[in-house]
C-alpha cells in the first residue's frame, strides 16, 4: 500500500526505513499514544510488530462526535488521577464546541498550552522575534477560548494581566458590547502598548472600528494574529487601516492545540511540524489538492489524539496551505464546484468596504449576503457578483445589518449553506 500524503516536512516524520514501514517519529509517536490511553487499544488493537502503512490506514479515524459520546474519561485508565492532577494544578481542563449538541471537555496537562504557542511562534518568521522572551500581548475572543488560559472575570485592569497579556473582553458576542464597554477596552489596549494583538477576527475587526472612532493609534503593535475563527479580507483590510502590521493567520484548536501558521491572505501556511503530525485525506476526486486532515498529536500526554479528523478543509498551493473552512460551512455548486469564503472575498466589489459579511443560503437558489459597515453600500452590484459567483439562475438579496450575531458556541461564520441532504 502507497504512503499516504502529509503536510508536515518530510524530514518532520523520521527516517524512512523502507517504502512500506511507517516512518520511525510517526511510529514511536503513534505507540506512545498506545501506551498512554487506553482508548485507542479498545478501538483498534496494534501488533507489536514494525508498523506499515496498511496497518496505520486501518486505524480508524477519531471525529468529534466519538469524543462527545465516550466522554473524555475514555482517554485515562483512572480518572481519579485526572481529578487529582486538577486539584493540584497538574492537569487543566476546558469545554469547548465538540458538536452542535454537546461540548467537548479537554484535557490538557498544565503547561500544554504555552509549549504549543512557543513552537508556533517559533514556525513564523513574523512572530518568531516574540519566542523566548517577555511581550506584551492583548487578547479579544470569545470568552472562555481555552481553558484557564484565557480567563475572564469581572476584574479591573490591571487584574487582567496574565504573563504578560491582557484579556481584553468580560463577554462574549462583540455586536453586543455598549460604547462604554469600546471605551473601556481602547483604553486598556492603549496602557498595555502591546506589541502583538490576537483574536477572532470579527472581535478585532470591530475594535479597528472602535479604535478608528476615537481616533486612536497604537503604534507598538508590530504584529496581529487571526485565529478561533476564519478570516476574510474584509477582516483584514479594515485591521491594516487601523492597526497597520504584518497579519498571521494561526490555526488550530483547543483539542489539538496550535497546528498551522502563516501570513494571512497570502496561501502560505505551513504545520507546525513539532506540535502534530497532519495527514492529508483527499477530499473529492474532482477537487485535486483539496483535503480533509488527520491530526496525530505530539508529545501531548493527557487526551492525546490519533488520526484525529477536525472537520476543517485545507487546500495546497505551491506556497503551502490555504484553510479553506470547516466541511459544513463550504458550497459546492449545481457543476460540482467548490465556493470558500476566499471566493467570496475575491468575488465582491473593489470598492466595497465592511466590517464583517455573512452569506446565508435560505433557498435551493436564493442567498441572503448580511454586512455591518458605517453606511449602505450599492446593492445592485454586490448582489450580481455574488450571484454570478454562485452559479446561474441564483439570487441574492443584500442587507446591511447593525449586528450579524454568532453562532450559540460564540463564533461567527462567513459562509453558511443549507445543510447538505
Amino acid at each position: 500500500m502507497s504512503a499516504p500524503l502529509f503536510a508536515n516536512a518530510r524530514e518532520s516524520l523520521g527516517p524512512v526505513i523502507s517504502g512500506d514501514r511507517v516512518p520511525a517519529l510517526l511510529e514511536g509517536e503513534i505507540r506512545k499514544i498506545y501506551a498512554r490511553s487506553p482508548l485507542y487499544a479498545q478501538r483498534f488493537p496494534l501488533h507489536p510488530n514494525p508498523l506499515r502503512w496498511s496497518c496505520y490506514q486501518d486505524i480508524p479515524a477519531l471525529s468529534k462526535q466519538e469524543i462527545v459520546q465516550r466522554g473524555h474519561q475514555a482517554f485515562f485508565a483512572d480518572y481519579a488521577e485526572v481529578d487529582r492532577g486538577l486539584q493540584t494544578k497538574r492537569f487543566e481542563y476546558e469545554s469547548t464546541g465538540g458538536t452542535t449538541q454537546s461540548p467537548m471537555t479537554v484535557i490538557m496537562e498544565e503547561g500544554w498550552w504555552d509549549r504549543q504557542t512557543e513552537r508556533a511562534y517559533q514556525a513564523s518568521p513574523i512572530l518568531r522575534e516574540f519566542a523566548g522572551r517577555p511581550y506584551r500581548k492583548c487578547v479579544l475572543a470569545p470568552v472562555g477560548c481555552s481553558s484557564n488560559l484565557c480567563p475572564y472575570e469581572d476584574h479591573p485592569f490591571p487584574h487582567r494581566y496574565f504573563n504578560g497579556t491582557v484579556y481584553l473582553n468580560l463577554s462574549s458576542d462583540p455586536f453586543s458590547f455598549p460604547e462604554s464597554e469600546w471605551d473601556r477596552i481602547v483604553v486598556e489596549l492603549q496602557a498595555t502598548k502591546p506589541e502583538v494583538i490576537e483574536g477572532e477576527p470579527v472581535y478585532l475587526a470591530l475594535l479597528a472600528r472602535a479604535a478608528q472612532k476615537r481616533g486612536v493609534r497604537v503604534p507598538s503593535i508590530r504584529a496581529v494574529i487571526l485565529t478561533y475563527g476564519k478570516a476574510s479580507a474584509q477582516h483584514g483590510a479594515r485591521l491594516a487601516e487601523a492597526f497597520p502590521a504584518p497579519q498571521v493567520d494561526l490555526y488550530g484548536s483547543t483539542e489539538a492545540g496550535y497546528l498551522f501558521v502563516g501570513e494571512a491572505f497570502r496561501d502560505n501556511s505551513r504545520v507546525i511540524d513539532a506540535n502534530a503530525f497532519i495527514e492529508l485525506v483527499p477530499w473529492r476526486a474532482e477537487l485535486p489538492g483539496v483535503f480533509q486532515i488527520h491530526v496525530t498529536t505530539r508529545d501531548r500526554e493527557a487526551m492525546p489524539l490519533l488520526r484525529y479528523h477536525t472537520g476543517d478543509i485545507v487546500q495546497q498551493f505551491p506556497t503551502g496551505f490555504r484553510l479553506l473552512g470547516r466541511e459544513g460551512n463550504l458550497y459546492f455548486r449545481p457543476d460540482g464546484s467548490l465556493v470558500s469564503p476566499t471566493d467570496v472575498d475575491a468575488a465582491l466589489p473593489a470598492d466595497f468596504a465592511c466590517w464583517h459579511y455573512s452569506l446565508v443560503q435560505t433557498g435551493e437558489r436564493r442567498w441572503d449576503f448580511h454586512y455591518v459597515a458605517d453606511e449602505t453600500r450599492p446593492h445592485a452590484a454586490v448582489e450580481t457578483a455574488l450571484a454570478n459567483l454562485l452559479g446561474p439562475t441564483v439570487r441574492v438579496n443584500a442587507f446591511r445589518r447593525r449586528v450579524i450575531a454568532p453562532a450559540a458556541s460564540g463564533k461567527f461564520a462567513l459562509l453558511k449553506p443549507l445543510p447538505t441532504k
